[in-house]
């Protein structure tokens, strides 16, 4: 069940919020719980155990750490070994899951193709939706219980709640515990609080269903044509409609799930602060996935050691943490390049060219325009030899035994279908609508222009045009 669906907008969501409001607020998790483990059964039931599995193992892992350090605390003894194999034993099972259901596949290829053939079969699996997100969030708990920095959940209702709410449970954003630590024993739930998740998930909706789906024609029209018959010009219109499908895919998604989780009396964290404004790949690093971000400086990075131990252990450093980021997303090479290549392009800005583009907007926002649309298409493009040939056509590399089908006059007519599309795309990447919206959604002129939009969203879902979020795919 996606947001961006009639279930789930006039069947799901009713009855799920008037049980929930129903409900007294001591009770609430439980009503949360039982509906998010519905919502999470209706798109994958046969691994709705595997995520209840994963609950129960990481809540009595944090609990028996939690144990060790009272009992160290009240005996004296060092119990830091007997700690570090629960946090181990936490850490194998956690990304033991994530390693079979999602790289296991990818490591056999690899495996066969040292072996020069098919000795070791794959195995038949389908990855579970959000597992990278929810184990992410079971990791990042117990990691910070052994770190002591704060007391251990008892209550396994509350931590399950914590795990599995629905609003980020698919595609987050990553939820560390200690932001909604206190909203899970006690949330005031206000009128000026739903007005607010109201409004930002109507923005999300629309953001999703007349933004993303719209403009993600314009990328399915260019690979009709195909790599080999584009010209240039075709080629970097492709990839900008695809950076404009991918940013609002996944914007209206975290702007839903923050609304939905403000509805309930939760203040999830922001996961995008208008990347496509930033002047660098630093910079836009600093607004992209914000939570992911945050995940792989705070619990890989940092504890590899950061910038604290020379420039040659911080790139050592940052480049696990790129390729990583790159294998999070996805198990194929693709994903491992996209990540490389940002690590390279970040270290060539920290050591060159980070104080050139800081001095020059106009620069910036050039290298980005140019900068952007690349990365998405190493993203996008699975098949390394079309990634090849499509680069090559980005930057008019003339290929032997290749003809240009498609020409500028083919160009043009995509051109005038997509760039109205493409223009208003480019206001939405900007700070404008959230902040016109901020400012006035309590008018009824705004209101009136919400509900417009909600029912435009309806319309175009009722027409079946209402594909899967792109990062559920992660």
């Amino acid at each position: 069940m996606v947001f961006s669906s009639m279930e789930f907008l006039f069947r799901f969501i009713p009855v799920f919020f008037l049980l929930y409001f129903a409900t007294r607020p001591q009770y609430r998790n439980v009503t949360l719980l039982i509906g998010s483990l519905i919502f999470y059964a209706y798109g994958e039931p046969m691994y709705i155990l595997l995520m209840v599995l994963s609950i129960f193992v990481n809540h009595f892992v944090s609990q028996r750490i939690y144990q060790c350090h009272l009992e160290q605390e009240r005996t004296g003894q060092d119990l830091q070994k007997r700690r570090k194999l629960w946090l181990a034993g936490a850490m194998v099972y956690n990304f033991g899951m994530l390693f079979v259901f999602k790289y296991l596949n990818f490591f056999i290829g690899i495996c066969n193709q040292l072996l020069g053939e098919e000795r070791i079969p794959e195995v038949s699996l389908t990855l579970p939706l959000g597992i990278s997100f929810y184990t992410f969030q079971m990791a990042s708990f117990v990691i910070d219980v052994y770190r002591r920095e704060y007391v251990v959940q008892k209550s396994i209702i509350n931590f399950a709640t914590y795990v599995s709410m629905f609003p980020q449970l698919i595609a987050g954003p990553i939820v560390n515990y200690r932001e909604v630590q206190a909203q899970l024993v006690k949330r005031d739930v206000e009128f000026r609080g739903i007005e607010w998740g109201v409004t930002i998930f109507v923005m999300g909706l629309s953001y999703k269903v007349l933004l993303a789906n719209k403009i993600a024609s314009l990328w399915n029209d260019v690979q009709t044509v195909g790599v080999y018959g584009i010209n240039t010009p075709t080629a970097w219109l492709g990839s900008w409609g695809y950076s404009m499908q991918i940013f609002f895919d996944f914007f209206g998604y975290s702007l839903m799930a923050i609304g939905l989780g403000r509805i309930m009396g939760f203040n999830f964290p922001v996961n995008f602060n208008n990347p496509y404004c930033a002047k660098s790949a630093t910079e836009f690093w600093r607004k992209w996935h914000i939570t992911l971000g945050r995940w792989f400086r705070e619990y890989v990075y940092i504890p590899l050691g950061g910038n604290r131990k020379g420039a040659a252990r911080m790139v050592g450093n940052l480049f696990v943490v790129w390729a990583l980021t790159g294998l999070w997303h996805g198990a194929n090479w693709n994903f491992i390049i996209w990540g490389l290549f940002f690590f390279v392009i970040l270290m060539v800005e920290k050591f060159f060219l980070l104080s050139h583009l800081q001095k020059s907007r106009f620069l910036g926002h050039l290298y980005m325009l140019i900068l952007i649309p690349i990365s998405w298409t190493i993203f996008n493009i699975t098949d390394l030899p079309a990634l090849g040939t499509y680069l090559c056509r980005m930057f008019g590399i003339p290929l032997a035994g290749s003809v240009v089908t498609h020409g500028m006059e083919q160009f043009l007519e995509l051109l005038l279908t997509y760039g109205w599309l493409l223009a208003v795309c480019v206001v939405g990447c900007t700070p404008l609508p959230l902040r016109w919206v901020k400012k006035y959604y309590k008018t009824w002129p705004c209101k009136l222009v919400l509900l417009v939009l909600f029912w435009l969203s309806v319309y175009q879902i009722a027409k079946g045009s209402n594909n899967p979020f792109l990062y559920f795919r992660f």
